[in-house]
């Protein structure tokens, strides 16, 4: 329950209303602030509180202000004797509730399975989602293990129903081949014993799961061979079209973590259910790896010939003598004289020959963007080409924008000549040029032929293709089919969307007509510009300056002085908290808000005890975030060993448990502030950010392709009255421009 409440919210919920003081005319003392309590709080939460605790001071006092009862006098109200029960009863048929039965418990059961499983991602949604049901039908909730029980059960239910319908749906041959892929396999006699990550007794689901981060021509081999042995089971397109993401991901996660063992000891249905949607997620993301693959290729390609050019530039000006003073002569002779002529301005500064020598020596070596495209041009097609036929064979690439046409129809040129050797496209072959070639570069793509006419060359044009592809994948006016983050754009609305189009906008709490949209974020645009523009002029810290075009100057602000006690204070925590661990941080994190419970297995049953299995977690979280690593951590606990931490890491711990427990951090963080100190908490970040390595087994790695390789991004945190930096692994600084000076602390490197 709510526990801070705003005087207004106070008198909104938890106001006595005539007919409800009426059922206090037999009641004093503790029995009548207790029985109004209850009665509001039922009103409030649709269920009865579960202790004195749950319900807040300030609802109590409030409470009894309107009662005439002093607050004390709550805390000696028997919530679990027998008069309560009574008045429980009473207080349901006043509000029109019921008890729950048996028979209810099959029909919440059956509705959470049919309409709120399938489409519920979020943890605790479903039981969410069930307390409004009951709420709605006038039902009083059960306990909160018993309504667990439940929707653990419409789970279940959903989960054989759902792998009974794919069953159903593969026919003979495809399961077939999905239960080859569970055989143990051998090598070849030429083949070495860690070949392709298979062991003697390997096995081909053991094949696909392995992932190859490394960046190059041998990696996307390796990734191909894999794509084609996922298509060659020819799976159904349709087979998991009406299941939800979330859905296929928890079976696919389930899948890439269940031995081969345990694979052959489930029922037929749920063994190839699992096995069809791992390898329909993994065939999505083969896919996006090699678009990845390619975009980082055409990238590096690009950046690192700029970058070498670059360098050579400045060598060759610091190398040739004399010549930058040549330069500087000539541009004083041309600026003292603009009017006069080469000959009598220029010429007697520089001979005729130096310049004649120095315009033979730059058509020689050409210019910048002819070098950068000569250098790339040779790194290509040494090295990266080779890959490019498997590509254009296992990626099928489309568009929704006739703008992007031109794309999608060189890339089918570059398919049709994939085996041929011509180095000159034919003159009567139709070559798009427009949204392909960049007009910067249009005269060093563009060769003149022997008979005077206009011929591409094939490496120099496939530069374009690809450079231009890579523009359009990244703004996603080009998708590729199979794909999963290169999907086509409109898929990325719901499939129920029109039908359900009412509660989707309810929950993100917009109009659903465009003008009124629009109207409101012009009004939010207009009143922020109104604002900027009333305020800058008295805002003695920005300055507006006219040079590079007109930009804002911003004075660094002065430090602040440190508040009365803050030293004292300082002194206090270091003195009671001096020897306190991280370890022991992370554990009174838990307790507080409760991090552990997000962390759940993607199988379908937990035989391990939940206080096991807690501790386990702080010391993989731990292990994980402060890249100690799980078997050091292992070494300093007696009765937990490597292998315990290395199953509850791989059965429990993935990205989004992890995101679930930092939002209940955050929660819990922003509820503990005070704002008459802090101010009213957001949850704002400014859109820069700077990039810091990190490694593939932080949970928050991802790889960027503008800053290159993986790591973590860093934004800035900005609230109505502060401003701080954020990172992730990094001492933090805070300044506030109200009361509380800079501080600085420590945060713990995250998952």
């Amino acid at each position: 329950m709510q526990q801070r409440w705003t005087i207004d919210e106070l008198i909104d919920t938890w106001t006595l209303l005539p007919t409800e003081t009426d059922l206090l005319r037999n009641k004093t003392g503790p029995t009548r602030l207790g029985f109004a309590v209850m009665l509001k709080a039922f009103q409030h939460e649709g269920r009865f509180p579960y202790n004195t605790h749950e319900v807040p001071e300030a609802a109590v006092e409030y409470v009894a202000q309107q009662v005439g009862v002093a607050t004390d006098e709550y805390r000696a109200f028997n919530w679990r004797s027998r008069n309560s029960s009574y008045q429980r009863q009473d207080i349901r048929a006043f509000c029109g509730f019921r008890e729950f039965t048996n028979e209810d418990a099959g029909t919440l059961t059956d509705w959470l399975s049919q309409s709120v499983v399938p489409n519920e991602a979020r943890s605790g949604a479903v039981t969410e989602a069930a307390l409004r049901w009951l709420r709605e039908n006038g039902i009083e909730p059960p306990s909160p293990g018993r309504l667990q029980r439940f929707v653990d059960a419409a789970e279940r239910h959903y989960d054989l129903r759902l792998c009974q319908t794919i069953h159903d749906r593969l026919s003979t041959d495809h399961r077939a081949g999905l239960e080859a892929l569970l055989r143990p396999t051998t090598l070849e006699e030429d083949q070495p014993e860690d070949h392709e990550g298979l062991g003697p007794r390997g096995s081909v689901l053991q094949n696909l799961r392995t992932n190859s981060e490394k960046r190059g021509v041998e990696s996307v081999e390796e990734q191909i061979e894999r794509l084609r042995l996922l298509r060659r089971l020819k799976l159904p397109q349709p087979l998991f079209a009406d299941v939800a993401p979330h859905v296929l991901t928890r079976y696919s996660e389930r899948a890439s973590n269940e031995s081969p063992s345990h694979f052959r000891a489930q029922s037929p249905p749920v063994r190839l259910t699992l096995l069809a949607a791992f390898c329909t997620a993994r065939a999505a993301e083969l896919t996006d790896t090699l678009v990845t693959h390619l975009m980082d290729m055409v990238h590096h390609i690009n950046v690192k010939a700029e970058r070498r050019v670059e360098r050579n530039f400045v060598a060759e000006f610091r190398r040739v003598h004399n010549k930058d003073r040549i330069l500087e002569r000539l541009l004083e002779a041309a600026l003292g004289n603009p009017d006069g002529t080469v000959r009598e301005v220029l010429f007697p500064v520089v001979d005729e020959q130096t310049l004649r020598d120095l315009l033979r020596e730059y058509k020689e070596k050409g210019g910048f963007r002819q070098q950068v495209h000569t250098l790339v041009r040779s790194t290509y097609r040494s090295h990266y080409r080779r890959m490019i036929p498997w590509l254009l064979t296992e990626l099928s690439f489309r568009s929704n924008n006739h703008r992007h046409q031109p794309v999608i129809d060189a890339l089918g040129l570059l398919g049709r000549y994939v085996d041929s050797n011509a180095k000159i496209y034919p003159s009567e072959e139709h070559i798009p040029v427009g949204g392909v070639i960049d007009r910067n570069i249009r005269d060093l793509i563009l060769e003149r032929g022997p008979d005077g006419g206009t011929r591409v060359n094939r490496v120099n044009y496939e530069l374009c293709v690809l450079s231009a592809l890579r523009d359009a994948l990244h703004s996603r006016e080009i998708w590729v089919v199979g794909a999963d983050k290169y999907r086509d754009p409109d898929k990325d609305l719901p499939q129920d969307f029109e039908a359900r189009k009412e509660s989707y906008f309810q929950a993100l709490r917009q109009p659903q007509e465009v003008d009124t949209f629009v109207l409101g974020l012009e009004q939010q645009l207009k009143d922020a510009l109104v604002m900027l523009h009333d305020g800058l002029p008295k805002n003695t810290g920005v300055r507006v300056v006219t040079r590079d075009g007109g930009r804002f100057v911003v004075t660094p602000l002065t430090r602040q002085p440190d508040p009365p006690f803050y030293d004292t204070l300082k002194g206090e925590v270091g003195r009671q908290f001096w020897n306190t661990q991280l370890l022991d941080v992370l554990v009174e994190v838990d307790r507080r808000a409760g991090i552990t419970p997000h962390f759940k297995s993607f199988m379908t049953r937990e035989n391990m005890p939940r206080d096991q299995l807690q501790q386990r977690l702080l010391l993989c979280l731990y292990g994980l975030g402060t890249n100690t690593g799980l078997k050091r951590v292992a070494a300093g606990q007696d009765g937990v060993g490597y292998s315990d931490l290395k199953y509850v890491r791989r059965h429990y711990i993935h990205r989004d448990a992890l995101r679930a427990a930092n939002a209940a951090v955050v929660n819990a963080t922003l509820a503990a502030r005070r704002p008459d100190i802090w101010g009213e908490g957001t949850t704002s970040c400014a859109s820069d950010a700077k990039k810091y390595a990190a490694w593939d087994g932080n949970l928050r790695t991802q790889r960027s392709i503008r800053y290159g390789g993986d790591g973590v991004m860093i934004y800035w945190h900005v609230e109505r009255r502060a401003s701080g930096l954020l990172p992730e692994n990094w001492t933090v600084r805070t300044r506030d421009s109200g009361s509380p000076p800079a501080l600085g602390w420590k945060v713990r490197r995250p998952l």
